[in-house]
């Protein structure tokens, strides 16, 4: 599964192919691979990797050349962006920091990291621009259909969403160190507010999971249904 990327910026024109299901060949020599991709720099503490694994980290290596062509460029310089996936296209004008936002966190989700390997699902799933309540609605809904498939083959489902809380602990944790890894390589600071936003997101579920949901909680029952809605409903319209 593929996903193109398309930023217009003025007179320029950046575009990039996720293979949302690639390979990473991890005993490669990368040489023309930036220090600050290599896996012992700012190596995240909760990495599972070791240098006899692989020398560098692979997260790192899959966003390198997008860190390379933003690293000069403010964050909120307007830019057209258009996502391609295999069943439906989308265009926003946006600042580059939301864009390169959606991208970055595609890339990282589909990487062989073994931590944001668990992501996958997310990946394959793609939302592009995504808000809060699109992130926190998503990620539950995918954890809790895991958690369903589990009870459905005999093993003991999480239906207090304890694994989800866990699992966005341990990208937090990354996400931090990540962002110290990107912070030397920038000019700029598109990359870097890209990260810090994609990380208020997984900080989220970490620490507020409960009061996030509560939020998304209208959309999802019959509470503070609007009038023009249930005029809509009693003419049959739904």
């Amino acid at each position: 599964m593929k996903i193109q990327y398309r930023f217009d910026i003025e007179d320029t024109a950046l575009e990039y192919e996720v293979d949302v299901d690639r390979t990473f060949d991890f005993r490669v020599e990368r040489e023309d691979a930036p220090e600050w991709a290599k896996l012992k720099h700012n190596q995240c503490p909760n990495c599972p990797l070791t240098v006899k694994d692989c020398q560098y980290c692979p997260a790192a290596i899959d966003l390198a050349a997008v860190v390379t062509d933003f690293q000069r460029l403010p964050a909120q310089k307007t830019a057209t962006v258009r996502v391609s996936t295999p069943e439906r296209e989308y265009k926003k004008e946006t600042a580059l920091e939301e864009g390169l936002r959606s991208l970055m966190g595609l890339i990282m989700g589909s990487s062989a990291c073994p931590i944001l390997t668990q992501l996958k699902p997310n990946a394959r799933n793609h939302l592009p621009f995504a808000s809060q309540d699109d992130f926190i609605i998503r990620s539950t809904a995918l954890y809790l259909l895991k958690q369903y498939f589990n009870y459905r083959e005999g093993r003991r489902p999480d239906w207090e969403l304890q694994g989800l809380i866990s699992l966005n602990q341990e990208l937090q944790t990354l996400n931090e160190a990540f962002w110290g890894r990107v912070k030397e390589a920038c000019e700029g600071d598109s990359n870097l507010k890209a990260l810090l936003s994609f990380l208020d997101m997984s900080s989220s579920v970490s620490y507020s999971l409960e009061s996030q949901l509560q939020k998304v909680k209208p959309l999802m029952t019959d509470e503070d249904v609007s009038p023009a809605i249930e005029v809509k409903k009693e003419a049959g319209l739904f």
